[in-house]
């Protein structure tokens, strides 16, 4: 089994797994990009799984029905920036520029994504330049090179040779958000753990960051919605 089919109209597919550490069959759907995934212990036989999906079919759909379609940009859209709702519009030139609350990107819908993208990128690493310099000096500490991910399990981590690594989505996040991202990513250069004392150098670093940490929690999941290939 790769997958199944859950008939209705329209039918589902659903990603079947088998995990030798699971104990239950369990349905899941992501919030990302309304994928199901139906996890299976080695043992569980494939009527099982069709059963165990036809008893959650209601649930399914309903689960689905919630989750928000991917955003593909396009001229006259709207983009996040900072925590700012921008305008994308056609402009002159070769380069996406901001003017106000507006990004000028040059013509054409085929390349409208990329050159976005490039543009989110460019931003990213120059903000998050500016924060680790700024948390780790007052840290005291040092870090190796910064690179940029589009990653979805995690907005950043620190590696035990002290280089940074950090989702570009973060840019399209109030200022507030990628500040707290990074200055909890440099307190991992003195505590390699989520420990109290790693905590509480995070609170020095960015006073108030619950608030940031409550705001990825509950919005993060938007910013990967937005597709730019």
């Amino acid at each position: 089994m790769g997958r199944l089919v859950v008939e209705g109209n329209p039918p589902v597919e659903v990603i079947v797994r088998r995990n030798a550490r699971a104990r239950r069959l369990t349905l899941r759907v992501s919030r990302l990009d309304g994928r199901a995934t139906l996890t299976l212990p080695v043992r569980v036989r494939e009527r099982e799984a069709r059963a165990f999906l036809h008893d959650r079919a209601g649930w399914l759909r309903a689960q689905l029905a919630t989750v928000i379609p991917e955003q593909y940009p396009a001229f006259g859209q709207v983009m996040p920036f900072r925590g700012r709702s921008l305008t994308v519009v056609q402009g002159s030139g070769r380069g996406v520029r901001l003017v106000d609350d507006r990004l000028l990107v040059p013509p054409g819908s085929d390349r409208l994504g990329p050159r976005l993208m490039g543009f989110l990128k460019a931003r990213a690493r120059d903000a998050l330049v500016e924060a680790c310099d700024r948390h780790a000096g007052a840290l005291g500490q040092t870090y190796g090179r910064i690179t940029l991910r589009d990653t979805r399990s995690r907005w950043g981590s620190c590696s035990s040779r002290g280089d940074l690594m950090f989702s570009w989505r973060l840019i399209m996040a109030p200022a507030e958000v990628l500040d707290y991202v990074a200055a909890h990513e440099v307190a991992h250069l003195a505590h390699m753990d989520h420990s109290p004392a790693f905590w509480a150098e995070v609170a020095r670093l960015f006073p108030g960051h619950a608030g940031p940490r409550r705001w990825l929690r509950d919005e993060g999941a938007a910013l990967h919605r937005i597709r730019f290939d």
